[in-house]
């Protein structure tokens, strides 16, 4: 299996305010662990990850009673939400496809 190097944060203790503030290129996955989406989805989100690994990968565990997601508007997991210094640039909902995912890394952080 492969894995992701660099850091993954797992938190719930994080905050919107925390996350706006920053610096840099971030990825917040937001999902649950049952979610079979989410199952599905891991495997494309590390490969395209594995390939960007100064880009900060955040997963936040979402559910019911959770404010973050729901400050995001998250409707349907998993929902990747991109983020340059802080603000959100794009987002990408239940992606099916590496590529997706690595090219919306690329034109976001790279173009």
């Amino acid at each position: 299996m492969t894995t992701l190097k660099h850091k993954i944060d797992i938190d719930n203790q994080v905050n919107r305010a925390d996350l706006e503030k920053l610096t840099g290129s971030a990825v917040i996955e937001f999902g649950a662990s049952w979610c079979g989406y989410c199952q599905a989805a891991q495997p494309i989100i590390i490969a395209a990850l594995i390939q960007h690994q100064n880009v900060k990968h955040i997963k936040i565990e979402d559910g019911k009673g959770q404010r973050l997601g729901r400050s995001y508007a998250v409707k349907l997991w998993p929902t990747l939400v991109f983020l340059n210094n802080g603000v959100e640039v794009i987002r990408l909902v239940r992606p099916t496809d590496s590529t997706v995912i690595t090219d919306t890394l690329n034109e976001v952080y790279f173009s």
